[in-house]
């Protein structure tokens, strides 16, 4: 429940600007770490210093007094506050009062202190020592019938030196049961992508923002979930670069933007306006979008315009004719209603992708989470494919990617569908046979636990059992284990939603200096853009019982392997160790590590299509028909609506700094769903009544959320939004794109009950 009485007023001031300092001052004065969090913040995203724990974008090249974002901000306060969450608070709290309380209040708690231990007779966690932890954990996992029936869950927070050993650890235990946290978001890309063009990664840098003519922002609100990448985007425009914004809400920072180190846009009130076109497509229109300007560019063609690049296409690609034939057989009619678009505005967009002769087209969630949001990528990806628009200065798909090191946890083994070539080199270097089947994602490991056939869920970070969608589902499934263990730094949801046993154990924060018996320790992470940079903490850790990812990783490892053939206690002192292994296992990317990351700059990973090579079967980059128009099944009943879950600007995944919400005008509420006014008047409503939602499913459970309070808000007809994760109980567990297990959180068919 908010603290105040919810109020609503439009935001039309740009973003960015004074208001970000204000929310910037006034999270580190609550936090009470004014002195101490500016002096961090000084040292984020700096060589030699930490890397923010908020999104994943890459640091900006240029030297700056400070590299950091309003949000990254709220991330490193939370991260470094001055409240702690002691025994004497689990004492003072039972389990079930614990419940009743909102995300927020929890979070509000601040920082874990020392391991804690379910007791089950009292309904409170009470202290344990780090033995008794590892003690618990290793008999857990020891007296499973099998190594399946464990799930090793990992958030994109945890750091490449910990996540490549917990891979290794869980591999050698027997299982590929490895949920992650980009099974919920960006999985559409590491499956979607690598049939098309051989790796589930974006092609661009940094630098080709720089040299881009066009750029596309698709389903993704760069001002709330990745702040700095505005800083490109506001470049982009004063060199006069087209910017197109797709996206069914209208997003302040793709509006008008004020960037908070530009000293005389700050002094003057002034701002740079960003989009040069806004595509307000409708909820699943995005297909249709697509087709539409491949059948422009087709068509044009047919007249005998030269739009295509023929010699790209000759020279690397295949399939280029099944995708003509498809989009020149869809209809203009279809493609308008199902889009929300005019065709007129379509041919303007299109126009615009085929003057540029380097065209970066960015995306978010708003692609990815759809029922066929893989195969909608390859639709995006034959897009560019069209315009030679791979493995040129300028040019490329970037998946704008959430989480800091998620892509990095994937490129170091977190995949629960590793290829056979890298199980044969973890075998080689490791002396070992790797389990060869495919393990669970988050959705399978979720099904797996209602099965009753998972025992034991090990969480690496995060607050699985609120990100995953079905929520009453998946909290029965979760009270259903033997053991849950939750790695973290604050108190959240996944602590009180758990198994007959469970541990909360503290971990040392991405801010904080790691201290081993060999001396400093560094980490490092993969950015969206494949740049792997040291990570630094400067801080003291929040406890002295708090400890480092790697440590955690390599104890429990020793509880549960005794016959281990690694030599776990080296790599608990000595990081650089880890990174001669992960050399080991990929010499083709990750060779001289050691050396390389000393660099202050980092290096970056190889990407081949950049160099337009092509690692798909045929050796060529592909181009793929989806048949139709819907990234979604249709629903033919007039009263649906399609629902899309969003992340509030006061928000970091299912963490909630506050009930404020400014860009869109929201504040002290999240129980709110925006509706465009026609759709409102139709239902008999008006703004501000009081609304349920009901799901559509096949599977007879009734999902209702009530409570819900309408507000007016520039959406296209039959598109409606609310609040992640607070509407996740309305998404069934198997709404879900097949190929990557990514819930179709962008596209719930609801209806509005009055």
């Amino acid at each position: 429940m908010a603290e105040h009485k919810p109020r609503y007023k439009t935001y039309n001031a740009p973003a960015g600007g004074w208001g970000a300092a204000a929310a910037t001052a006034k999270v580190l004065l609550q936090q009470s770490v004014i002195v101490k969090g500016s002096e961090a913040l000084l040292k984020m995203n700096k060589p030699g210093g930490f890397k923010c724990p908020s999104c994943a974008f890459p640091d900006q090249a240029c030297e700056k007094i400070f590299d950091f974002c309003e949000n990254g901000a709220k991330a490193l306060a939370h991260e470094a506050t001055k409240f702690r969450v002691t025994r004497d608070f689990f004492a003072q709290h039972s389990v079930t009062e614990l419940m009743e309380q909102s995300d927020y209040w929890l979070e509000m708690q601040g920082r874990l202190t020392e391991p804690m231990r379910y007791d089950a007779a009292t309904d409170h966690y009470v202290p344990c020592s780090w033995e008794e932890a590892f003690e618990v954990i290793g008999r857990h996992l020891r007296a499973l019938d099998s190594p399946h029936h464990a799930e090793f869950y990992t958030s994109g927070r945890t750091p490449n030196e910990a996540a490549f050993l917990y891979s290794i650890f869980v591999r050698e235990f027997g299982t590929n049961n490895f949920p992650d946290c980009s099974n919920m978001c960006h999985e559409p890309t590491s499956r979607g992508l690598p049939p098309v063009i051989g790796v589930g990664k974006g092609t661009v840098t940094l630098e080709d923002f720089d040299r881009a003519e066009a750029i596309f922002v698709i389903g993704q609100n760069t001002g709330t979930n990745s702040p700095r990448m505005m800083t490109n985007l506001v470049e982009a425009r004063k060199r006069g670069i087209p910017i197109v914004a797709v996206n069914p809400m209208p997003e302040r920072a793709l509006i008008r933007f004020t960037e908070p180190q530009d000293i005389v846009q700050m002094a003057t009130f002034g701002s740079t306006p960003i989009s040069s076109e806004f595509a307000h497509i409708r909820i699943g229109g995005d297909l249709a979008f697509f087709k539409g300007i491949m059948r422009v560019m087709f068509e044009r063609e047919a007249a005998g315009e030269t739009v295509l690049d023929h010699d790209f296409i000759r020279e690397h690609t295949v399939g280029i004719d099944a995708v003509r034939e498809d989009a020149l057989a869809q209809d203009w009619a279809q493609i308008v209603a199902i889009s929300g678009l005019t065709e007129e505005q379509i041919r303007r967009c299109a126009e615009i992708y085929i003057r540029s002769n380097a065209t970066v087209i960015c995306y978010g969630m708003g692609l990815t989470q759809h029922q066929y949001g893989s195969q909608l990528l390859q639709q995006l990806s034959n897009l560019l494919l069209l315009k030679g628009n791979y493995g040129k200065p300028g040019a490329g798909i970037s998946p704008i990617r959430g989480h800091s090191n998620v892509q990095g946890d994937r490129t170091v083994g977190i995949d629960e569908k590793p290829s056979q070539a890298y199980l044969d080199r973890v075998r080689d270097v490791f002396g070992f046979e790797p389990p060869r089947e495919h393990g669970h994602h988050a959705i399978e490991s979720v099904m797996a636990m209602q099965a009753g056939t998972a025992k034991v869920f090990i969480g690496m970070g995060g607050n699985f059992v609120r990100a995953v969608p079905d929520t009453e589902q998946a909290y029965a499934a979760m009270r259903k284990l033997e053991l849950t263990v939750g790695i973290a730094t604050k108190l959240n949801r996944g602590h009180l939603v758990h198994g007959k046993e469970a541990l909360i154990l503290p971990v040392v924060a991405r801010s904080e200096r790691i201290e081993t018996a060999n001396g400093e320790q560094f980490v490092t992470i993969e950015d969206s853009m494949s740049t792997v940079t040291a990570s630094r903490g400067v801080l003291d850790p929040a406890s002295p019982d708090a400890k480092p990812e790697v440590e955690i990783v390599c104890r429990m490892a020793m509880a549960a392997l005794p016959d281990s053939k690694l030599d776990w206690g080296r790599y608990v002192d000595d990081y650089d160790a880890i990174r001669d292994l992960i050399a080991k296992v990929y010499p083709q990317i990750y060779t001289d590590f050691n050396t390389k990351i000393r660099n202050p700059a980092g290096f970056l990973l190889d990407v081949p299509p950049r160099r337009r090579v092509w690692p798909t079967p045929n050796g060529k980059a592909n181009f793929l028909v989806m048949p139709g128009l819907y990234p979604d099944d249709p629903i033919d009943d007039p009263a649906m609506l399609r629902l899309a879950t969003v992340r509030s600007h006061d928000q970091f995944n299912t963490t909630i700094y506050s009930y404020n919400d400014r860009y869109r005008g929201v504040y002290n509420d999240r129980m709110v769903l925006f509706m465009n006014a026609q759709d409102i008047a139709d239902r008999g409503l008006k703004e501000y009544d009081k609304v349920a939602l009901e799901a559509f499913s096949d599977d007879g459970i009734p999902r209702r959320i009530d409570g819900l309070t309408v507000l007016d808000y520039p959406m296209p007809r039959g598109a409606i939004a609310g609040y992640y994760p607070e509407l996740n109980p309305l998404i069934p567990l198997d709404y879900y794109d097949r190929m990557s297990g990514t819930p179709a959180a962008k596209s719930i068919p609801v209806r509005v009950v009055a």
